[in-house]
């Protein structure tokens, strides 16, 4: 029996719940992971895995063994990434995962790592706060993007990067765009974007949960037109000139030059949500992990954040109304 394989195998089924996922994730048959899983069993004399009509988790001793699979994966990728950083290539996966508002600025970062070190390969996962910490935690992923107030482990370790800022998107006549209109609007105080009929992320997502508290901030409790939990289903709904959002400004910079559309910034109150890295500082002996953990610091880095992820700019006018 192939022991990493095996142990492969079986971070699949974690991650995805469902033994046909996991087969086809792994590139093999359903078959052969179900035989690979009770060879380990065998080779392990527990059972490991909680078998009815569908995958219902793992046994004690599988949790034992699946945590001790997690280990052996990553310390086998971390001596291949330092052989490939030794021969000058560094090489493998980086893990990667952001909060859904966050996951522009995700990819720019990724896309910055890539210049530096073209053998690596980011995998991307657009994932709530909860499920981050816990997949930094369980070592299912390296390096996260989300929001600083929302980690609760003390293992968790939060670099801070930028303000997330709040603007109000709707659309507007063509050929005007966001970059034309942001700039040279008055501020918009959150009471009057409550006018407006709003698609808004699912109660279920912390920008949401934050929307909310700003409007309750100024007495107003608001109830969406629509709500859905996918950011491009939000940005469509503004497109289509139906309503109107409360976007952050990592998302407002991915549609800065779209025609037809305009943006106020909000105030009354001014709102500000830190978002910061998150990794397990165990990890950083992870010679990838090590090269983002570098980046971060970099002044490519430092400008993509200052020219993308939204920073206000107030400016000394009388509020105006949306129409």
């Amino acid at each position: 029996m192939n022991l990493l394989a095996a142990m492969r195998y079986l971070a699949a089924l974690h991650a995805h719940g469902h033994f046909a996922r996991a087969a086809q994730a792994c590139h093999i048959t359903q078959p052969t992971l179900s035989n690979a899983l009770r060879a380990l069993e065998a080779e392990f004399g527990v059972p490991i895995v909680r078998r009815g009509r569908v995958f219902a988790g793992f046994t004690p001793e599988g949790e034992q063994v699946l945590q001790t699979g997690l280990e052996m994966l990553q310390t086998e990728a971390r001596l291949r990434q330092r052989l490939s950083a030794q021969a000058g290539d560094l090489q493998g996966q980086l893990r990667m995962a952001a909060v859904p508002t966050a996951m522009p600025m995700l990819l720019r970062f990724a896309s910055l790592l890539r210049r530096q070190h073209p053998g690596l390969v980011p995998a991307l996962h657009a994932m709530s706060s909860p499920d981050i910490e816990r997949g930094l935690e369980e070592l299912s992923l390296d390096l996260a993007l989300g929001y600083s107030d929302r980690i609760h482990r003390s293992s968790t370790h939060c670099v801070p990067q930028y303000q997330e800022h709040y603007y109000l998107l709707q659309s507007a006549p063509p050929p005007a765009c966001v970059a034309d209109t942001v700039h040279a609007a008055d501020p918009l105080p959150w009471a009057l974007a409550a006018q407006q009929p709003l698609c808004l992320l699912t109660p279920d997502m912390h920008n949401r949960q934050i929307v909310e508290c700003s409007f309750a901030s100024v007495g107003v409790a608001v109830q969406p037109a629509m709500e859905t939990n996918s950011v491009q289903a939000l940005l469509q709904a503004v497109a289509e000139g139906q309503m109107a959002s409360i976007v952050p400004g990592a998302v407002l910079a991915t549609v800065r030059n779209t025609p037809g559309l305009r943006a106020w910034p909000l105030v009354d109150p001014v709102v500000e949500s830190e978002v910061g890295f998150l990794y397990q500082p165990s990890q950083q002996a992870m010679p990838a992990l090590a090269a983002a953990c570098a980046l971060m610091a970099q002044a490519d880095w430092r400008e993509q954040c200052l020219l993308h992820a939204g920073a206000l700019s107030l400016v000394v006018a009388s509020p105006t109304s949306a129409s």
